[in-house]
C-alpha cells in the first residue's frame, strides 16, 4: 500500500561546494558529525536518482547558508537548476530578519514566483557545537519581528528552527502571527534523549501545536544520532501526530545531510515504517498533500 503513496520531499539541498565557504573550509564540529562524504557538489540530478526511485514526484530546496549578500544569486541558481530540469520544486530563500536591508530583499525575492518561505535558522543552544543563532532570544527583537511581519504580506512559510528551550518564544512568534504559515524543522530537533530531555521537548511541542498556524516537518530525525533509527522516528512522529493531526505534518528528507548516514531508500522506508499504524489517506497527507498545498509544488 505505502508504495502507491506518492511523495513531495519537502526539505532537501542542493549545491555546488565552490558557493558554499562553510563547506569547503576547515572541517569544523557539527551536529551532524564528520561530514566529508559531502564536501562535494551535490546537484539536481545526484538528487532526481536518490530520490524518485521511491516515488518522489516534487520537491522543495531548502537555503543552504550561502555567503551573506548571496541569497538572491542563490535562489537565481536554483530558478535556472529548476528550469533546465524540469523537476517540480518550490524554493525556501534565506533572509536576515535583524538586518537594516531586509524588507528590500524580501521584495527582491518576491519577482520570484517558485519561492515560497524564509528560513533564518535561529536554534541556539548552551553547547557551542549545537549552536547557530547569535542569542537564544532574537525572535523577541523589535526589529526582527517588525520584518518578520512583511512575510504575510507576500503569503509566504516560515521554516521555524529552534531546541526546546526556545519553543516558548517561537509559541509567542506563531501567536503574535497567526496569519503567517510556520513549518518546524526536524520536528523540533530533539537533541537530549534522555528522560528529561524528552520531557522538554515534548512540552514545547504541546505549547506550539496549539498555534494553529503550526505546521511540523518530520525531517533530520537522524541529524543528532547519526543513523536512521526507526524506533527513536516512531516515538517521535506518534507524538507530533498526536498534538498537530496528520493535516499539519510534512516528510522531508534533509538529503544530502542525511546521506551522511543513509541511502534514501533507507530513510523513507524508516519514516514510512513508523507510520504503519496510521490510515492511508494520512499517510498521503503528511507525504504529499500537505506539502503540495502549503509550498504550491
Amino acid at each position: 500500500m505505502l508504495k502507491s503513496v506518492k511523495v513531495i520531499d519537502a526539505h532537501h539541498h542542493i549545491w555546488r561546494l565552490s558557493d558554499l565557504d562553510w563547506l569547503k573550509g576547515p572541517t569544523q564540529p557539527r551536529i551532524f558529525g564528520n561530514y566529508d562524504k559531502i564536501r562535494r557538489d551535490y546537484l539536481i540530478d545526484e538528487f532526481i536518482a536518490d530520490a524518485s526511485s521511491q516515488n518522489v514526484v516534487g520537491s522543495v530546496y531548502i537555503q543552504v547558508n550561502w555567503p551573506n549578500s548571496r541569497e538572491l544569486e542563490e535562489v537565481d541558481w536554483v530558478t535556472d537548476v529548476v528550469s533546465e530540469c524540469n523537476w517540480p520544486m518550490s524554493i525556501i530563500a534565506y533572509a536576515d530578519f535583524a538586518s537594516e536591508n531586509c524588507t528590500e530583499t524580501l521584495r527582491l525575492l518576491s519577482q520570484n514566483k517558485l519561492v515560497k518561505g524564509i528560513r533564518q535558522q535561529l536554534h541556539w543552544h548552551v553547547n557551542p557545537k549545537y549552536r547557530f543563532a547569535s542569542a537564544p532570544d532574537i525572535m523577541m527583537n523589535e526589529t526582527w519581528r517588525h520584518n518578520f511581519s512583511i512575510l504575510q504580506d507576500y503569503g509566504w512559510l516560515f521554516e521555524l528552527q529552534v531546541f526546546s528551550s526556545q519553543m516558548s518564544d517561537a509559541a509567542n512568534l506563531a501567536h503574535s502571527f497567526s496569519e503567517t504559515p510556520m513549518v518546524l524543522q526536524h520536528c523540533g530537533m530533539p537533541e537530549d534523549a534522555s528522560k528529561a530531555g524528552m520531557i522538554m521537548w515534548s512540552d514545547g511541542i504541546k505549547r506550539l501545536s496549539q498555534e494553529t498556524n503550526v505546521h511540523c516537518k518530520f525531517s533530520g530525525l537522524g541529524t543528532f544520532i547519526h543513523s536512521v533509527s526507526p524506533d527513536f522516528i516512531s516515538e517521535i512522529t506518534e507524538k507530533c501526530i498526536e498534538l498537530f493531526g496528520p493535516r499539519r505534518c510534512i516528510f522531508g528528507s534533509n538529503f544530502p545531510i542525511e546521506k551522511l548516514w543513509s541511502t534514501y531508500e533507507e530513510l523513507i522506508n524508516g519514516y514510512k515504517q513508523s507510520l504503519e499504524r496510521i490510515l492511508l489517506d494520512d499517510k498521503q497527507a503528511i507525504f504529499y498533500d500537505n506539502a503540495k498545498k502549503l509550498y504550491d509544488v
